[in-house]
């Protein structure tokens, strides 16, 4: 098995892999279950785990862990309070939670509805809350994520509102074949470069979203589940400079992404993408 490969996670200079265990997929698990999966991860060299309060018992189930084994990893979690006052309080309880003094990275997370944005952003909003644990010692890094059509260009605008050390949007073949967010996301990217602001992305492997078929996994899209067809998706978005894979948030899908980026060697062709989206008949998560 090869180690997945490392890169510094932006200014922080960590040298992260570049799949992040998307802890997500602790949500409802047993404590047997996410130690497993841990184990999985780590033996893939995985070293940067991220998280959120939202994440259901996902948080609380790292805490265990990290009881018993320690913190070999750098750790994110997320707020989704939008003042500053819930935002602290958050942030505090996910470090009980997480059974940690500090975590290396808070994001505020899914901000994206503009009247949620100017609150999170203004006077006594939450970066205000992120701003002060990091003064205070609590989170060593602020990052900003979001989902959606319009998240790479409400992201450039927080850049210009604060110096944020990373962003976290959905990146995919499918994604990217929208103009508009192309040319948002790549605006986004070219700031980020500039900055070295790290750039994590979701949704690599969204197969189409949910139909009317009963919900087989624990992702709120359907995931491609075929280990080629995963290889195929994950590898592409590895071919793109300076970006990072959250994993997918199902513990039983996740060992295969694992393993399509343990076998990354180079760039896959549009070509090849192409041809897998039509096969498949992929679509992307959110409608255009």
């Amino acid at each position: 098995m090869n180690p997945i490969e490392q890169f510094p996670f932006g200014r922080t200079a960590h040298p992260s892999t570049r799949l992040l265990l998307g802890a997500a997929a602790f949500s409802d698990v047993t404590q047997a279950e996410a130690d497993a999966t841990m184990d999985v991860a780590l033996s893939y060299g995985i070293n940067h785990v991220d998280t959120a309060a939202s994440y259901g018992d996902a948080e609380l189930r790292l805490g265990d862990w990290i009881r018993r084994n320690g913190r070999p990893f750098f750790l994110a979690t997320k707020t989704g309070q939008r003042t500053a006052g819930p935002a602290l309080e958050e942030i505090r309880r996910s470090l009980e939670r997480l059974q940690v003094d500090q975590v290396d990275l808070i994001q505020l997370h899914h901000l994206v509805d503009p009247q949620e944005w100017e609150v999170a952003l203004g006077p006594g909003g939450a970066l205000e809350a992120a701003i002060a644990a990091r003064e205070e010692g609590l989170v060593r890094y602020i990052g900003i994520t979001g989902h959606g059509w319009t998240v790479a260009a409400t992201h450039r605008r927080a850049l210009e509102r604060f110096d944020f050390d990373s962003v976290l949007l959905p990146y995919s073949y499918t994604m990217m074949q929208n103009e508009a967010y192309r040319a948002d996301f790549e605006a986004l990217y070219a700031v980020c470069r500039e900055r070295n602001v790290a750039i994590q992305t979701i949704k690599s492997i969204v197969h189409t979203p949910w139909g009317h078929e009963p919900h087989t996994r624990a992702t709120w899209y359907k995931p491609l589940e075929d280990q080629e067809a995963i290889d195929t998706a994950v590898q592409w978005v590895l071919g793109r400079p300076h970006l990072f894979i959250n994993t997918v948030g199902d513990i039983h899908v996740l060992p295969r992404v694992l393993d399509a980026a343990a076998r990354y060697t180079g760039p896959i062709a549009d070509e090849a993408m192409r041809a897998q989206v039509e096969r498949l008949e992929m679509r992307p998560l959110f409608e255009s």
